[in-house]
């Protein structure tokens, strides 16, 4: 891990001092940590992940980050499905 990862993890870095990719990455990986089955629940409906991601954005989330993440989920469900399949 490197020191900007560690710093952004850490919260000592904010909005658009964490690196893009980890902004892109927080999302990514939320959407998969709810929409992935678990030994101790089903996976969320992707309504509730997008209130989720909606819900968080601007605080857990960078909220353009969020906002093309949506737009994704909105307009390409299929090609989400698809890299989720891989």
């Amino acid at each position: 891990m490197n020191v900007l990862m560690e710093e952004a993890i850490l919260g000592k870095l904010q909005g658009e001092e964490i690196p893009f990719l980890a902004r892109i990455t927080a999302v990514a990986d939320a959407f998969d940590a709810m929409t992935s089955k678990r030994s101790y629940r089903d996976s969320l409906s992707l309504d509730f992940v997008k209130e989720e991601i909606l819900r968080n954005s601007g605080t857990q989330f960078d909220p353009d980050i969020a906002k093309v993440f949506l737009d994704i989920l909105d307009n390409q469900p299929e090609e989400i499905k698809r890299i989720q399949n891989i």
